[in-house]
């Protein structure tokens, strides 16, 4: 999804993508913290196959909202291998560009639930807020009257899109408002978004970066190799740690 944002990142990378798991709760997207718990254990068989394959030197998980990335990583820093989500790289390459950023994200469901990984992630006091566009995925009981595909399409006809519009409106609230100096998306179904809402906010004259969380994960992965770097022991120690603490800071 949206692989003319990553094209550029990936022009120097040997690289596979695979589809992931077959979603066991139904034909929709990802949203609650029910389907986010059922994907993220239908992923880890799938990280931890790649990771014993030895054919790869990083893996990237793609979707927003980082289903099964914390046990992913667990399981990649015992083969020594980077691995990176869209929503943890989002939030660390915004804190590095601003003092706050906001995140800008799909539907209320959504919001707790990325709410819960912001926390997790120990972002809390750097995220200035969450604002929602009311644009929800296609899921049971939907109407289907805000397919946010249809204004995707329209945004790049270069026709008015009323999702693009939302976004704009409420990352000029969350500046103005809420103290945010960098914009972050929620759901990966809004990472198209990246480009159009750059524009209008730099065009409304706000010189604020807007990212997108597969550019950021595909880039992080990337300095992690080339700096021969991975996650910390301590972070996710072994079953057999040679070395442990007594004590644990919270």
């Amino acid at each position: 999804m949206n692989f003319e944002l990553v094209k550029p990142h990936l022009e120097d990378v040997e690289w596979e993508h695979s589809n992931g798991p077959l979603a066991t709760y139904g034909d929709w997207p990802v949203e609650t913290r029910e389907e986010f718990a059922i994907v993220a254990a239908a992923r880890l068989p799938m990280v931890r196959e790649a990771c014993e394959s030895g054919k790869y030197d990083a893996i990237v998980l793609l979707g927003g909202g980082d289903p099964g990335g914390v046990a992913a990583r667990e399981i990649g820093r015992r083969y020594n291998m980077p691995i990176l989500s869209c929503g943890f790289s989002q939030m660390h390459v915004a804190s590095m560009l601003g003092n706050r950023f906001s995140v800008i994200d799909m539907a209320e469901v959504h919001n707790t639930y990325y709410r819960d990984i912001i926390v997790q992630y120990g972002f809390e006091r750097a995220c200035a807020s969450i604002r929602n566009v009311n644009f929800p995925l296609q899921r049971p009981g939907l109407d289907g009257t805000r397919q946010f595909f249809d204004e995707r399409e329209k945004a790049k006809r270069g026709e008015q899109s009323d999702m693009v519009d939302a976004a704009v409106e409420q990352s000029v609230d969350a500046i103005e408002n809420d103290g945010a100096e960098v914009i972050t998306f929620g759901c990966s179904a809004a990472f198209w978004m990246q480009p159009f809402l750059q524009k209008r906010l730099n065009d409304l004259g706000w010189e604020v970066p807007v990212l997108e969380g597969y550019s950021c994960a595909i880039q992080l992965a990337k300095l992690m190799i080339s700096l021969k770097v991975d996650a910390s022991g301590l972070t996710f120690p072994s079953d057999h740690p040679k070395k442990w603490r007594k004590r644990k800071f919270i």
